[in-house]
């Protein structure tokens, strides 16, 4: 159980971004662990179809968690308990998302400010499922309450396998300097794996995020978007090799590939119209990047798209 969340290299879930095409991208260039987009459990319980579709996936992604969202002990183990049997390795659950209407229900990072909330929901997952169950954490709620390692206590108390922390607070939201030292005050408390996430972007910053933190696994989030080749060039810079940047054919070519995924996926309508948000990630920097952004937002067909990042200099 601990070999999954040790020395491994995550992709830290993110809503409308990691979804099932993204996460084959990220494991082909070298993500060790996946975790599918955040599924609210009361959406499980009450049979939306757009939450369903968030749970597939796919062997070629493994091993891979599910995470969810919620705050009520019993609708979570009970979802858990249903989605064990669909072969996920490990249930995730959200204890960090920052967005206002996920938080003014109580759900995402505001139970940050219940511990003992934190270990009953942990405790009534794991009594109820036998794959590993972990959390992600903030540092805080808030500056001035910032209390990780109180909650990642709390979790491994409750039976978590693993704990990761992205060291910023709901407040920060993606804003500012994550402090690493609130990941390091969590390994020094815990038993269990910790994961450390917030402003990686290259081998150097894994290499000094372990040294400074003693974390056992990086999770990566928003630095892969539009940049699924981040896990093959962090382990090229950890192995010693030259790093290899990627040149426009090869983008081109992922590019071509991600757009492929979407549209068998999820059928060329929303396909393409998810895909758009990716046009802007990925030809970030490059000359004449707003002018592509206005065209991909106005394409409708896949031939079309296809156009557009073949005419990429």
């Amino acid at each position: 159980m601990k070999d999954l969340f040790t020395d491994k290299l995550i992709l830290g879930p993110m809503a409308g971004v990691t979804d099932l095409p993204f996460r084959i991208l990220c494991k082909e260039y070298g993500a060790d662990v996946m975790v599918t987009e955040m599924v609210s459990a009361k959406g499980l319980m009450y049979g939306s179809k757009k939450t369903d579709l968030l749970l597939k996936t796919d062997p070629r992604e493994a091993p891979v968690g599910v995470q969810l969202f919620g705050n009520d002990p019993d609708i979570l183990s009970g979802e858990a308990k249903k989605l064990e049997p669909r072969g996920f390795d490990f249930i995730d659950i959200n204890m960090g998302c920052p967005v206002p209407k996920i938080v003014n229900n109580g759900e995402g990072s505001s139970l940050m400010k219940n511990p003992q909330l934190v270990e009953a929901i942990v405790s009534k997952i794991v009594q109820c499922v036998s794959i590993p169950v972990t959390v992600k954490i903030r540092s805080g709620f808030s500056p001035d309450n910032i209390n990780a390692p109180e909650v990642a206590l709390a979790a491994e108390q409750g039976g978590a396998a693993a704990v990761a922390v992205h060291a910023r607070t709901r407040e920060q939201y993606y804003s500012g300097n994550a402090d690493w030292s609130v990941i390091k005050a969590v390994k020094d408390v815990l038993k269990i794996p910790v994961i450390g996430n917030g402003d990686v972007k290259n081998a150097a910053d894994v290499k000094r995020m372990k040294e400074e933190t003693g974390c056992d696994s990086v999770m990566i989030a928003r630095a892969a978007k539009g940049n699924p080749w981040i896990f093959k060039e962090i382990k090229d810079g950890l192995a010693g090799k030259e790093v290899v940047r990627r040149d426009t054919d090869e983008l081109k070519e992922v590019m071509l590939r991600h757009l492929k995924l979407m549209v068998e996926e999820k059928g060329e309508y929303i396909g393409i119209r998810e895909f758009r948000k990716h046009v802007a990630w990925y030809t970030e920097g490059i000359y004449g990047s707003a002018k592509l952004r206005k065209r991909a937002s106005e394409i409708e067909f896949e031939k079309d798209m296809i156009v557009l990042i073949e005419e990429i200099r």
